[in-house]
């Protein structure tokens, strides 16, 4: 059912986009999410003080058991990465095959190719940054391969010492830009095939139909580039693109809370024939329940920035958003939706991302298939290197480079800090996509608290209090308690 608008106006309504949602309508979404099967075996509470919600057992899970698997509700690859990673733009799998995933690497690395003319030589693709995370290293390290330093010197895959890149060979280059490489046993590692995107841009590809339309149906359709976009000025999204490109990508993520909004108005008018004001209030629902702050208000003041100058640096933050968001009202603005686009709400969408957000890393076949190589037996592994050396002395030590990007999650976001915490963030040898992946460190009883770590845990009291001074709060969990 929609919410009642109580006929307050822009204004009023703009502030019901800015309220925390009440205890009722937490209770309600949660527990429909729960009904739909998102994070079996856990439950969002609301509890009392400065925490608001948290993330609590509904069953018993043992030591490294699966607390939760979970796709994010938006997210973006790192603009800068994906000269690194073809994958799909809605689920994050690699996408296409080995030898696509090499031409990408190294003939965009060494300029023989552009990312238009990678679109346009490829049979099998169509179409194919800096972020504040709330992941910490010690999480991001936990991505590595445990056994990636014994690996055979001779490989090149070697982390104990650095490598020099070396140049391609003509032969080699010439058959990743025809098309024609065929390399040993990268059939053994399929990917799915290049799905391109229904508007027909060159910025976003998929694993599949099903994602290319989940993705257009949720917010692509108004940020597609492409010939059959939705997106009623073409010039001002690309401006924003390339604004966001340059400054912080993080943007990316906001334009998409923005367009889904839009687009879940627009069918809830539709659908249930309720007013514009009431269906803008449904449709931000899903965002509504991030804990948001201004995001220029939030943001870490970096270390190089004298803290007598701190005003002036919050001041050019709040520049930057909204330069960012005149681009973006430029090209999707709609004024029936007009409280969605103020600076204020856009401000707290970033925000919300700033202190909610995960790295999203996904692990990279093309390491795999090195790693198979060279655990090969010594006389396959020789014939095969022959083939197989020249690209990756070419990669250097870049060969195991991740799809890295930013996402919001609406679970895991509830999930409290402890600087003890019973659960981590780890991805499995199965765990190929986007989808937060959080296993239990030690038995978590039914009714206990799913608590993460936002920070290195390692760490003093004191550095550890310094870290989370980002997020806006004082840790009081058993451990800092015990130590202070």
């Amino acid at each position: 059912m929609a919410m009642e608008v109580d006929g307050d106006g822009v204004d009023g309504i703009l502030q019901k986009l800015l309220a925390p949602p009440s205890p009722q309508s937490m209770q309600n979404y949660y527990a429909e999410l729960s009904k739909q099967g998102a994070g079996a075996g856990l439950q969002v509470r609301r509890m009392d003080g400065d925490t608001g919600k948290g993330v609590f057992a509904n069953e018993d899970f043992e030591a490294e058991e699966l607390v939760l698997r979970e796709p994010p509700l938006v997210g973006a690859q790192h603009s800068r990465n994906k000269r690194d990673a073809i994958v799909c733009s809605n689920c994050f799998r690699y996408v296409g095959s080995i030898e696509l995933q090499l031409a990408r690497r190294l003939l965009l690395d060494d300029g023989s190719l552009s990312e238009a003319d990678d679109n346009a030589n490829h049979d099998d693709m169509d179409a194919d940054g800096e972020s504040t995370t709330s992941m910490n290293d010690e999480d991001q390290d936990e991505m590595e391969p445990e056994d990636t330093n014994d690996i055979d010197d001779d490989c090149g895959c070697s982390g104990e010492s650095k490598k020099k890149k070396k140049a391609l060979p003509s032969d080699a280059r010439s058959a990743l830009e025809s098309g024609a490489l065929e390399l040993p046993y990268s059939d053994r590692f399929p990917l799915p095939d290049v799905v391109p995107c229904k508007g027909g841009c060159s910025d976003d590809v998929y694993c599949s139909d099903k994602c290319a339309e989940a993705a257009w149906t949720n917010h692509h359709s108004l940020l597609c580039t492409g010939p059959s976009s939705r997106c009623k000025n073409i010039d001002a999204l690309v401006s924003f693109k390339e604004f966001t490109n340059e400054t912080n990508d993080i943007f990316h993520i906001a334009a998409q809370v923005i367009a889904a909004t839009v687009l879940r108005a627009r069918k809830l008018e539709g659908s249930i024939k309720c007013k514009h004001e009431s269906a803008l209030l449904k449709a931000w629902e899903p965002f509504a329940m991030g804990f948001k702050l201004l995001w220029w208000e939030t943001v870490a003041l970096p270390p190089d920035v004298d803290p007598a100058d701190e005003r002036q640096f919050r001041d050019q933050m709040k520049d930057i958003a909204a330069q960012s968001l005149t681009l973006l009202k430029k090209a999707i603005y709609e004024d029936k939706y007009d409280p969605l686009f103020s600076l204020d709400v856009y401000g707290r969408i970033i925000g919300m991302f700033e202190l909610n957000n995960l790295d999203l890393v996904v692990a990279s076949p093309v390491e795999d298939y090195f790693l198979y190589i060279d655990d090969l037996p010594p006389a396959a592994k020789a014939e095969a290197e022959a083939y197989t050396k020249p690209f990756l002395e070419a990669l250097g030590d870049d060969y195991a480079a991740y799809c890295e990007g930013s996402a919001f999650y609406t679970l895991q976001s509830c999930m409290n800090h402890s600087c003890r915490p019973n659960a981590r963030a780890f991805k499995r040898d199965e765990d190929r996509d986007g989808h937060a992946v959080l296993l239990a460190l030690r038995p978590i009883k039914k009714g206990e608290e799913v608590t993460i770590s936002y920070i290195d845990e390692d760490a003093s009291l004191e550095e550890r209090r310094a870290a989370l001074a980002d997020y806006a709060f004082l840790c009081r969990c058993s451990r800092c308690l015990e130590e202070s």
